[in-house]
């Protein structure tokens, strides 16, 4: 039986896409550990300075040399991860290449499974995504647009079933604090029913005002990650976070010092509930 869900928002029950050059994942990560990464990658544009911001903004609507050479970096690095969180994606476009960087990321990095969120479409000139790479087959995955202005969405996961389950929520919130509230106060009610809560991406705000001024301020969340994360060549602000239930037990966590957009990614390990390492059931798809 699927939970209630919040109600006048469309919602989708998805399918991950299966990468068919890369065997499924069979049981869950031996050690009992999971590795996680949030990473705005601004579409493979490589920023620097500030200055760039004006002088490569043609790269957000025109392709560049450089744009798969840094996808590649991208990928070299996700090899140590179970489950990445990517935020400001094209899904093949003008300006990719009409590569869709969900997927090449996934055959890069040799994640079984993905999936893209479309949040924006403009055809053939962008394609703004979310998305999600795992290693291990999610027992539910649901897309959700966000409250407020259109172009703003969370990508829901599970892993596991029942008591021990672990909800995850990957998301990319709006700039201004109202809408952001808002946002935040859907996400509570999605994961207010479960025990174990990941909250990934890049969250616009610092880690002070999710976690005391917010609507997640009464679910105890963590926010183990001291690091600034923007921008990336001279990081100032805490932007981008892995935000983690009390239950959920940290072995480590770091910003990692790889300026390849104009944020850091954001890497945490964590140990799984006994209960779930064995290999999860089949996801829940409605008929």
């Amino acid at each position: 039986m699927l939970r209630r869900r919040p109600a006048r928002r469309t919602v989708g029950l998805c399918d991950p896409q299966i990468n068919a050059a890369c065997a499924p994942a069979g049981d869950w990560p031996s050690d009992g550990c999971l590795r996680l990464l949030s990473f705005n990658i601004q579409v493979g544009i490589s920023t620097q300075r500030y200055h760039h911001y004006l002088t490569r903004s043609w790269q957000h609507l025109l392709p560049h040399a450089g744009r798969a050479s840094n996808l590649q970096r991208i990928g070299n690095m996700l090899g140590d991860f179970d489950l990445v969180a990517l935020q400001e994606v094209d899904g093949g476009s003008l300006r990719s290449g009409y590569v869709n960087q969900v997927e090449h990321l996934a055959h890069l990095g040799a994640f079984p499974y993905w999936y893209q969120q479309l949040n924006r479409n403009l055809g053939r000139f962008a394609q703004h995504s979310n998305g999600v790479l795992s290693r291990l087959r999610p027992t539910l995955l649901e897309d959700h647009p966000l409250p407020g202005p259109a172009g703003r969405g969370a990508i829901l996961v599970r892993l596991g079933e029942g008591a021990e389950a672990i909800v995850v929520v990957m998301m990319h919130l709006a700039l201004g604090a109202r809408t952001r509230t808002r946002q935040l106060a859907y996400i509570r009610e999605l994961i207010g029913d479960y025990r174990h809560q990941v909250l990934m991406g890049d969250m616009n705000t610092h880690a002070s005002d999710l976690l005391e001024h917010s609507p997640l301020r009464d679910l105890g969340l963590l926010a183990p990650q001291i690091e600034a994360t923007f921008p990336s060549w001279q990081p100032q602000r805490c932007l981008d976070h892995i935000l983690l239930s009390s239950g959920l037990q940290l072995e480590r966590c770091e910003v990692l010092s790889h300026a390849i957009s104009d944020h850091l990614p954001v890497a945490m390990q964590i140990r799984l509930p006994s209960s779930l390492c064995r290999p999860p059931t089949p996801m829940l798809i409605e008929p």
